[in-house]
Parts: C-alpha cells; sequence; structure tokens
C-alpha cells in the first residue's frame, strides 16, 4: 500500500489559465498581446535570451531588462522593479530559465505596489497585480511558468526569499522546445535533474497527494526517457518536447506539494558558492533519495523504475544507482570539483537544516548532523 495524504485532505490547484505547448509557439505571444491591446512590454531575461526577444513577436514597445543573474538575488530584483517602474508596462514576459521567469513574475507585483519583496515573503502577502503576465521557458528544469512560487537571495542572510501568491500566476504560459536547443549539454542534464527532483521529492513528500502524484511519476518518467537523449544531441526535438513537459510537470508539483530534504540541502551550495540550482539538486540528489527509502520504500522503488533503473528501496542500491544515472549524464558529483571548501560543510549543513518550510516535509526527520554526512559523502 503506498503512503498517501488522504484523499480528503485540502489541496489547492492552481494552473494558468492558458497553456500553449508545441515547436514553433513563441510568437503566438505577439498575436495574444495584440488581441488584449497591449503596447508596451518588459521582458525580464538573462543576457543571451534578451538577444532574441524579436521572436516573441511582440507588438508596439519591447523594453528588455536583460541582465537577469544565474541566482537572482535582491539587488538583481531591485534593478529589475526599477526599469519596470520608469518603462510601466501593460505586459510583463519572463523569457529564460527559472530565474528570469521569477523575477518576472516580482516585477509584475511589486512596481506601484508600495511593497517589498521583504513586505511579500511568505504565502498570499502580495498586495495585487495590474498588468498581465507571460511566461516562456527557454530550459527544460524549474516548471516556473506554471507555478506561483518565486525565489531570490538574500545577499545579507544568503538565504532564500520565497514568495507564494496566486497573483503571481501567469495568464499564458508558452513551452515551446525549440527554445531549449540551443542549450548545452551540461545545462541540459543539470536542469533535468532539477526537474525530475521537483517530481521525486513532491511524491515521496509527507504532503504527496494522489492528484499530484499522477504529475511527478509521469514527470519522472519523461527525464527517464527522453533527458539521456536530449544530453547526446540537443537537437533532438522530441526529446526537448519531453524534457519541457516533463519540467511542466515538476512546477506542477511545486505549488500544492512542494519539495523536501533535496531542495534544502542543495540550497546553500546555489547561495553561498553560486553553484547553479540543478546542478546542486543533481549533487544531492541521490543521497536524499536514498535517505528517504527505508520510510517511503514502495515509492522509492516506483522511482528507480521510472527512471529506467533496477526498481529498490535498499539505500545503499538507491544511492549507488541514482549517482550513476546523473554521472552518466556527465554532471560533476563531487563538492570539492565544484569548488565548494570543505570547512565550510558545518555552517552549509547549519543553514540547510534551518529551513524548515522544506525540511517538515520530508517523510524521514533529518538532523543537522545527518546532513553533514551527506555533504561529506558527495565531497
Amino acid at each position: 500500500m503506498l503512503r498517501m495524504t488522504d484523499l480528503a485532505s485540502p489541496l489547492q490547484i492552481a494552473r494558468p489559465p492558458l497553456l500553449e505547448l508545441g515547436g514553433g509557439v513563441a510568437p503566438k505571444l505577439g498575436q495574444w498581446a495584440r488581441a488584449r491591446g497591449v503596447t508596451r512590454s518588459l521582458v525580464v531575461a538573462d543576457a543571451f535570451n534578451a538577444g532574441r526577444v524579436a521572436l516573441l513577436d511582440l507588438p508596439g514597445e519591447v523594453h528588455v531588462f536583460g541582465a537577469v543573474k544565474p541566482e537572482p538575488d535582491v539587488p538583481n530584483l531591485e534593478k529589475a522593479v526599477a526599469m519596470a517602474e520608469a518603462v510601466r508596462p501593460e505586459l510583463v514576459v519572463g523569457f529564460g530559465g527559472g530565474s528570469a521567469m521569477d523575477l518576472a513574475k516580482l516585477v509584475a507585483v511589486l512596481p506601484g505596489s508600495g511593497q517589498s519583496i521583504h513586505d511579500v515573503a511568505g504565502p498570499d502577502k502580495v498586495a495585487g497585480r495590474q498588468v498581465l503576465l507571460a511566461q516562456l521557458p527557454t530550459t527544460a528544469g524549474t516548471g516556473s511558468e506554471g507555478g506561483i512560487r518565486a525565489l531570490v537571495t538574500d545577499p545579507a542572510t544568503r538565504n532564500k526569499i520565497a514568495v507564494q501568491s496566486l497573483h503571481m500566476l501567469a495568464d499564458i504560459a508558452l513551452l515551446d522546445p525549440e527554445l531549449t536547443l540551443t542549450v548545452p549539454p551540461a545545462v541540459t542534464a543539470a536542469t533535468g535533474v532539477d526537474a525530475m527532483a521537483h517530481c521525486v521529492e513532491a511524491f515521496t513528500s509527507r504532503k504527496a497527494h494522489p492528484a499530484i502524484d499522477l504529475y511527478a511519476l509521469e514527470g519522472i518518467r519523461l527525464v527517464g526517457r527522453f533527458l539521456a537523449r536530449a544530453v547526446a544531441d540537443g537537437s533532438d526535438r522530441e526529446a526537448r518536447a519531453g524534457l519541457a513537459l516533463a519540467s511542466l510537470y515538476g512546477g506542477f508539483c511545486l505549488g500544492p506539494v512542494n519539495t523536501t530534504a533535496g531542495h534544502a540541502v542543495a540550497y546553500p551550495l546555489g547561495t553561498r558558492h553560486n553553484i547553479p540550482h540543478g546542478l546542486a539538486c543533481a549533487v544531492i540528489f541521490p543521497h536524499t533519495l536514498a535517505f528517504n527509502a527505508p520510510v517511503m520504500a514502495e515509492k522509492t522503488a516506483l522511482v528507480l523504475d521510472a527512471l529506467g533503473l533496477p526498481a529498490s528501496s535498499e539505500e545503499s542500491t538507491v544511492r549507488e544507482a541514482t549517482h550513476r544515472f546523473c554521472a552518466g549524464l556527465g554532471i560533476e558529483m563531487r563538492l570539492g570539483a565544484l569548488g565548494v571548501p570543505r570547512d565550510d560543510l558545518p555552517a552549509m549543513a547549519a543553514e540547510a537544516h534551518a529551513i524548515r518550510r522544506l525540511l517538515d516535509n520530508n517523510p524521514r526527520d533529518l538532523s543537522q548532523a545527518q546532513i553533514l554526512a551527506m555533504y561529506e559523502a558527495a565531497y
């Protein structure tokens, strides 16, 4: 019998009212904007995607904030908000990976609201939204296009500030796998494991729910089927489309259920050492899945089976099989090789252990000493 939340437990599921999926759908954003009388847009993007905003076919004045950082922080957000206050767009577009889409959510709600990022931290504190919001992912990882959460790093505390609000749900999300064809193999691998981690952690969470398990298990299957193919051949359109869907399903898991220990233990790698989020999740993934296996035996076996690995719930077998899966994608799985100083591991463990909003969802209690042991094992 699978452990699961009671079917009668309260659950809120929020989806963008319009999802456009498929190769070549990106220019449909322009049609959609014209139909709504948009004459002034602000596109929030990283430097690479800032150079291909013309693909979106937006009408009227198109302003671009093209300085999104890989791990966006409060100063990065403040610059984007200042630009939005100057431009006064009718439409905000997130165009890039999760970092660009998360910033776009905040840029859509903060300008003119009288609220700062610190005022809206946590659930349901955003006052409202006066502009349209569109999201176009160019990586297959975060699934941010489908959700209501945004994360930015606070340099003062080195912690992630998490904001959750229905006001940050996109009016339209366009998943065009053509936009992901240029993603390099290493980024494809890491972001794909991030998408999988969203699904796995939601599937094995204390708050897991059958309505979300459906997306979670299919997302894991899609990664198992298509990630190695996309890493080997970036122009494989079917594989890219499969990963775009896996990422969306991972995003669907985040709102109602959210992540657990995997993300909590991964966060300090990004906030303290600027390791990209997907890569951090990949390094940690085998350790947290194996740790939870004794209390989530049947679901852990289903995860391995979905990835195309021999089904098991034995800790060392789970760790070895999933480590081999990630390493086989070319991912560097050693913290030491990623530039993390060994003497920082205890501070990282203390920081990760304090992320209760995620650790309290984990199916097995995880001590600070056990987190430190995971970092040591991954070193």
